[in-house]
């Protein structure tokens, strides 16, 4: 396994739809493992390809929810939200955006997505809540859009210092 090197909003894959994945081979659990790494490495709950420079239609997220005492971890190809239900209001921040959080973006709390596992093997996923959140806004980095594009205004985001982020994690997860 290897850390990647995480892309920041400069880099113009971010804004490029990410092509779907077609040929299913060994190399894709290698880049599942080196995501999930680079991921926990950054503190993240949530990686798409293009944030890593490869522009393919893969995300891994991995989110425990000690509340509900439900551990949710996830690699997914060519995901589509194929169910909506509800809307929240939330905090997100990006990896690809750091120093920075967004309050107040809207996403559905319930979703249900379709996609393919590493072996190209069809599945579905129920997600809610703070999960479901994470998988949108992942699934948003596969379309080429961040965060930042869900704003409902330019006075909901806001730069946040190290030790602000650490506080915010603590009320609530900050997306990644």
């Amino acid at each position: 396994m290897a850390i990647r090197k995480i892309i920041t909003i400069e880099n113009p894959i971010l804004r490029q739809k990410a092509k779907k994945v077609r040929r299913f081979d060994p190399s894709l659990q290698k880049l599942v493992n080196d995501m999930f790494e680079t991921m926990h490495a950054n503190n993240g709950v949530g990686l798409a390809g293009p944030q890593i420079a490869q522009s393919i239609r893969v995300l891994v997220a991995e989110y425990e929810d000690e509340e509900a005492g439900k551990h949710y971890k996830t690699a997914l190809f060519n995901p589509e939200i194929i169910k909506a239900e509800g809307e929240a209001r939330g905090s997100e921040g990006c990896l690809s955006i750091p120093g920075y959080l967004g309050e107040n973006i809207r996403r559905a709390t319930k979703i249900t997505v379709k996609a393919q596992d590493v072996h190209g093997k069809p599945v579905k996923v129920q997600a809610e809540g703070w999960f479901a959140r994470i998988l949108q806004h992942e699934i948003d980095h596969l379309d080429g859009i961040l965060f930042i594009d869900r704003l409902d205004s330019p006075d909901d985001l806001y730069e946040v210092k190290p030790e602000d982020l650490e506080e915010a994690a603590e009320e609530a997860p900050v997306l990644e």
